[in-house]
């Protein structure tokens, strides 16, 4: 399997499962985040399904898309701010032991989707790993599954 298909369908499987503990969520700060990572995920969701070619290519969409990318990355330090702990989270503790690590994956994910190029599907395509990547990075130090 190509490595970059692997990548980019690892973080949308990593993503699908987050908006299911939704539900019983008690904290408001986690429930933001989880609001948050929610929005992050079904706006990465329709750039990945057209980088593989599961739903039809729509620059408008992606563009929309990647830029809600562009602003939820930027607001991921902000909601996590907050050391909160709910038993539905999905968020480990070395979020706040490791802060600076945390909030530079986050800054990495906003670097990687300003610099996707959603104008066509093969440029889409050609930048979309590295976007997936930054998501599979920082879920793989801070996201307890």
């Amino acid at each position: 399997m190509n490595r970059k298909l692997l990548t980019i369908s690892t973080a949308a499987a990593v993503l699908a499962g987050a908006a299911l503990a939704h539900s019983e969520v008690q904290n408001e700060d986690v429930k933001a985040r989880m609001d948050l990572m929610k929005d992050l995920r079904d706006n990465f969701g329709a750039l990945a399904g057209m980088a593989q070619g599961k739903t039809d290519f729509d620059a408008d969409v992606a563009q929309a898309s990647q830029l809600a990318v562009i602003g939820i990355a930027g607001k991921i330090p902000s909601t996590f701010e907050a050391e909160a702990m709910d038993p539905e989270s999905e968020a480990s503790p070395d979020i706040w032991t490791n802060w600076s690590d945390f909030v530079a994956n986050a800054e990495a994910l906003e670097v990687a989707a300003e610099g996707l190029d959603p104008s066509s599907l093969d440029t889409l395509k050609a930048g979309f790993g590295s976007v997936a990547g930054t998501c599979g990075t920082c879920h793989k130090a801070f996201r307890v599954k």
